[in-house]
């Protein structure tokens, strides 16, 4: 029957349901699969911390067993913003900004979401409040603990590592980590339990993509990402370009 004037193939509503039912044979199957990747998230082993963090948050000074708030387990979210930095990063701020809707939901189920960054804790909450954000943020500023979950990469502090893979074996794979020194992005999960912290999960890179809730409804629209490079911008700033 065609192509549009962008290319795209022109069909018959039956020629389309024919395709759409093809289509979701293999979304069931992925469903199946994302199912099953969940269950082996949950059956991996717990890492006990046995090292002290601390954190400056709005009520005062709190190790990671007091982020839970009271909670069993705790999601953070591991998010760029250097202590240099006078403002976050546009990629975080995004996936941030689906933060709102879902936390109320998630601390009714015994989950407490955190982000965490290591800028200093009046710079953290003076963009929150322009981002019209209310999710709890601590700084980790004179902590180890993003360079121990790898999200704060410098060589002369720690071992580099980024997404399971250390300096040698990112250089292997032809990866300029020098360009990622400063600060990455990622997302960690704890529980506790027995009065003890253990560390259960961690992501980075594109293992946290569907946390980003815009790109789960792009890959809806009728374009898809539709994208060339970055194109999107702090919520704020889209009237201004």
């Amino acid at each position: 029957m065609g192509r549009t004037t962008s290319g795209q193939r022109i069909a018959s509503r039956g020629e389309w349901l024919a395709a759409r039912l093809a289509l979701l044979e293999q979304e069931k199957e992925l469903t199946r699969r994302s199912d099953e990747l969940a269950r082996q998230r949950v059956a991996l082993p717990w890492v006990l911390v046995d090292k002290h963090y601390t954190f400056a948050t709005e009520a005062g000074e709190a190790t990671l067993a007091g982020l839970f708030a009271g909670r069993s387990q705790l999601l953070v979210y591991h998010f760029m913003f250097g202590p240099d930095w006078t403002e976050g990063c546009p990629s975080c701020s995004a996936i941030a900004d689906g933060f709102e809707g879902i936390r109320v939901h998630l601390e009714n189920h015994d989950v407490s979401l955190v982000a965490i960054s290591r800028a200093p804790l009046d710079r953290l909450l003076a963009y929150r409040e322009r981002m019209g954000w209310t999710f709890p943020w601590a700084s980790s500023l004179g902590s180890d603990f993003n360079y121990d979950f790898h999200v704060s990469i410098d060589p002369d502090v720690a071992p580099v590592e980024y997404n399971y893979r250390n300096q040698d074996e990112l250089e292997a794979r032809d990866v300029n980590w020098k360009d990622w020194i400063g600060e990455q992005p990622g997302m960690s999960g704890f529980v506790v339990d027995g009065g003890a912290v253990f560390h259960a999960y961690s992501a980075y890179a594109r293992g946290f993509d569907a946390l980003w809730g815009a790109y789960q409804w792009l890959d809806r629209a009728p374009l898809g990402r539709n994208e060339d490079g970055y194109w999107w911008h702090l919520h704020d700033e889209y009237d201004r370009r």
